[in-house]
């Protein structure tokens, strides 16, 4: 075994894999962020439509499903560092793509094969194949701790990329570019990005390709992870309705926002996130992993609702930063619980297949979305995401109070 890291940052006994593969998912949230924020605007300067930038966002989602999908089902014959290499380089090239593709038709078709992001968070394929070996960089005891800082890491670069959305308005004003142009230099930068973390997955360990060869099917835990995937693509088709470039587009319209102005609120908003992750992993400690998904989850839905009455623009933002700090307790340990309800075995088939259903049900929602928000600018979207998240948190708790993992049982 590799020597473990020093346990400043990383939790006690943590193998220099990890901090890859955190440094990997750092990389590609700062593409996601500032890509959510600007593939509306993008497609605006395209001369697309609402309900077409809807379609797109469906599209992106409904690909990564797919790949994702197609990954568990042939990923126990392949080397995971084979797989994420693959996925870095459709990355790469998915930004080229949509740098010099222009036509709505061919962006959607070029949305649904790449691993282009509209959403805060990730939903790509290189989530699950991430989360299937993280837990074997750590020990059980310290995973939620290591699932937390992997989220932190996620959520803190992405606010870093949202910010960074104001860097075209900056560069066609001084270098005497078109809008358009500069935006396409972002996608340019996006792929490149996802070439940095191909050189980044090429550093995995041969020890983890050899503790993965174990893999196997669902099995003993089928009935549990058919139950979480169904419980957590509730929870998504509602997170769907929200995806972050969809919230954008209604703060362009509600408030007549600037790309600049946006991004700022996005990165605020991230940086709540970010150090919810860290809160997460303490109140898991005193009360629970399933209940500190819902208690925290719950409340944030509630905000989320309420955000389109608001009649003023500081009055939703203060909600959506309230939201922020709340609604991302449940990333971190809703993943470690997933993979301690599991045996190591059938964990990377449970990653897949939570992760596909959620991937299907976000896909649903941002074409109905895009379609409301074309209709009204009050905000029906909010609404209808909050309540179909609230639904999902009290099923959880209902369903899933009693059903400990291993740490919390002894």
């Amino acid at each position: 075994m590799r020597k473990a890291l020093t346990p400043r940052f990383w939790p006690p006994e943590t193998t220099p894999d990890a901090a890859v593969l955190i440094a990997a998912r750092g990389v590609r949230a700062f593409g996601d962020g500032f890509v959510s924020v600007l593939l509306p605007v993008y497609l605006l300067s395209l001369g697309l439509d609402g309900f077409q930038i809807g379609g797109i966002a469906t599209a992106t989602l409904l690909g990564s499903a797919a790949l994702t999908l197609l990954v568990g089902l042939i990923a126990h014959r392949f080397r995971v560092r084979r797989l994420l290499v693959g996925a870095a380089l459709l990355m790469a090239a998915t930004g080229a793509s949509f740098a010099l593709v222009h036509d709505f038709w061919p962006l959607l078709v070029v949305a649904f094969v790449g691993t282009l992001n509209p959403s805060s968070g990730d939903v790509s394929v290189f989530l699950p194949l991430e989360q299937s070996v993280l837990p074997q960089t750590v020990s059980a005891r310290e995973r939620t701790a290591l699932f937390a800082r992997y989220s932190l890491v996620g959520s803190l670069v992405a606010a870093a990329g949202a910010l960074s959305a104001g860097l075209p308005d900056l560069i066609a004003s001084h270098a005497a570019l078109s809008p358009t142009t500069a935006l396409q230099g972002m996608f340019v930068v996006y792929g490149l990005l996802g070439l940095l973390a191909l050189v980044l997955y090429n550093r995995l360990s041969p020890s983890l390709e050899q503790t993965n060869q174990t893999r196997q099917p669902l099995r003993e835990s089928r009935r549990i992870v058919y139950t979480l995937a169904a419980l957590f693509s509730l929870d998504s088709l509602g997170g769907g309705f929200v995806v972050q470039s969809l919230l954008a587009l209604w703060l362009f319209q509600r408030f007549d926002l600037s790309v600049a102005t946006a991004g700022t609120i996005f990165f605020w908003t991230g940086v709540c996130s970010s150090f919810s992750y860290l809160v997460a992993v303490r109140l898991a400690e005193r009360v629970g992993l399933v209940n500190t998904m819902v208690f925290t989850h719950l409340p944030s839905n509630a905000l989320l609702v309420l955000v389109p009455f608001m009649p003023s623009l500081p009055l939703a933002i203060l909600l959506l930063l309230v939201r922020s700090a709340l609604s991302q307790m449940d990333v971190p340990t809703r993943n470690s619980y997933v993979m301690a309800v599991v045996p190591p075995v059938e964990r990377p088939a449970a990653a897949s297949v939570t992760s596909v259903p959620r991937s299907l049900a976000t896909a649903a929602s941002p074409l109905l979305s895009g379609y409301l928000l074309g209709l009204s600018t009050f905000g029906w979207p909010l609404v209808i995401g909050g309540v179909l998240k609230a639904t999902y948190d009290v099923l959880l708790l209902a369903m899933f109070a009693r059903v400990k993992p291993p740490e919390e049982a002894s």
